[in-house]
């Protein structure tokens, strides 16, 4: 015999090689997997969300809400598919309060990043931008939780956020930053904020860069379909803040940004 041919024809019988699924196809289960996502986690949002946050405001407890949080992004992810493996889990830093800066190039991340550090850090905070606080169920909880907003452009709001943030930093609790201030277009890094930063350098906290690696191709671009997909999240070595005044951010942020993009470029 000269070999297996390299294609098998559909009707060569019971031991014939089945072909994968055509794209169309694939993104006909995508469509009905998103659908059901957002449908589920919709629902979820618009039942549970009043109740559990009017009892975590009468308890004082923000564990309630990030409990209930956790609780919408895993059913998320599971009805989309969507799955992760987490690598430079030692350079995640247990022992003290850290900022954590993440790339964003899809929707996705959020939930990702918020699933793999939630589990370790049950009251992370998030430095976000003020136009979310338009959401009016989210905004109480991220207020109860401790979140921070920040107005970028507007000096009299951003400086004393900042200083909010910095003394929470300072009491021991570590941040989650999207330091390019808006998803990505193209999937290559964009220019980093400076607020970010400036809280880690006066909170005295590291900063650990983190690359999401596959998260753009679950959303293509102008389309609400949610494709299944494999995301790896990296952590690099953090970036030292000890010592640093305000007028080393610049530095500091280049490094940061030099290590998330190295993490991008590896295969």
């Amino acid at each position: 015999m000269s070999g297996l041919p390299e294609r098998i024809s559909a009707t060569a019988g019971p031991f014939c090689i089945i072909s994968p699924l055509t794209p169309a196809v694939t993104t006909f289960i995508a469509a009905l997997r998103s659908i059901a996502t957002y449908i589920a986690v919709s629902l979820y949002v618009v039942i549970a969300g009043p109740p559990l946050l009017l009892v975590a405001l009468l308890l004082g407890s923000p564990s309630i809400l990030y409990q209930a949080g956790r609780f919408g992004v895993r059913l998320g992810l599971f009805l989309s598919g969507i799955r992760f493996v987490v690598e430079g889990k030692d350079r995640i830093l247990l022992d003290r309060a850290a900022v954590y800066a993440v790339n964003h190039a899809s929707n996705v991340e959020p939930p990702i990043i918020f699933e793999v550090l939630h589990q370790l850090f049950p009251r992370l905070r998030i430095l976000y931008k003020a136009e979310l606080r338009n959401l009016p169920v989210l905004v109480r909880a991220f207020d109860l939780a401790g979140f921070v907003p920040l107005e970028r452009g507007n000096r009299d709001q951003s400086l004393p956020a900042i200083d909010r943030a910095a003394q929470a930093l300072r009491d021991g609790n570590s941040f989650l930053i999207f330091p390019e201030g808006t998803r990505s277009r193209t999937g290559r890094l964009l220019p980093f904020k400076k607020g970010g930063f400036i809280m880690a350098v006066k909170g005295q906290a590291p900063i650990v860069p983190v690359a999401i690696v596959g998260a753009r191709r679950a959303m293509r671009k102008g389309s609400p379909i949610i494709y299944p997909v494999l995301v790896h999240v990296r952590f690099g070595a953090p970036a030292e803040t000890a010592g640093l005044t305000i007028e080393d951010r610049d530095s500091l942020i280049s490094t940061v940004r030099e290590r998330v993009e190295a993490m991008l470029g590896e295969v």
